[in-house]
């Protein structure tokens, strides 16, 4: 975008979807892509810009488990743990993770590269057990599989 500050990314974010129905959402997917994140003067710029309560951003933003009000890592894995999923086994790719990472739910990577965490569902109940990795899902997992996977980035 051309902007040096956080701030001055934000703007130029909402600038762009000013007047739009519904602007919320894309501009809260398009700061945190920008940010790695979405911090309290971010979603204060958001509702100043698109002139609605900054409640009401806090409200979306904290509501959505995809959103996040602090800064967690360059990866964000998510863990389906839905009833399909649990069926299908996913602690052990979970355990798998935690192993490989040598990290705990709710915990980034020293490198700050992972962020582990669990979602309750990601639509892929057919194809479980799976997980998302920023905004890409995996599917049919097994420890095996994750493991390579998490080899890949």
């Amino acid at each position: 975008m051309g902007c040096c500050q956080p701030i001055d990314k934000v703007t130029a974010i909402v600038e762009q979807y000013k007047g739009e129905k519904g602007a919320l959402i894309p501009v809260l997917h398009a700061v945190q892509k920008e940010l790695g994140y979405l911090p309290k003067d971010a979603l204060e710029t958001i509702a100043a810009g698109l002139n609605i309560p900054a409640s009401e951003v806090y409200g979306t933003t904290t509501f959505y488990t995809l959103f996040s009000t602090k800064e967690k890592a360059e990866n964000i894995i998510r863990v389906c743990e839905s009833g399909p999923c649990h069926v299908s086994g996913y602690q052990k790719v979970l355990e798998a993770i935690k192993e490989e990472l040598n990290i705990e739910v709710g915990e980034a990577t020293e490198d700050k590269k992972f962020y582990l965490e669990m979602t309750a569902c990601l639509g892929v109940c057919a194809e479980a057990p799976a997980i998302m990795i920023n905004d890409k899902t995996y599917v049919n997992l097994t420890p095996e599989k994750v493991k390579a996977l998490l080899a890949s980035f």
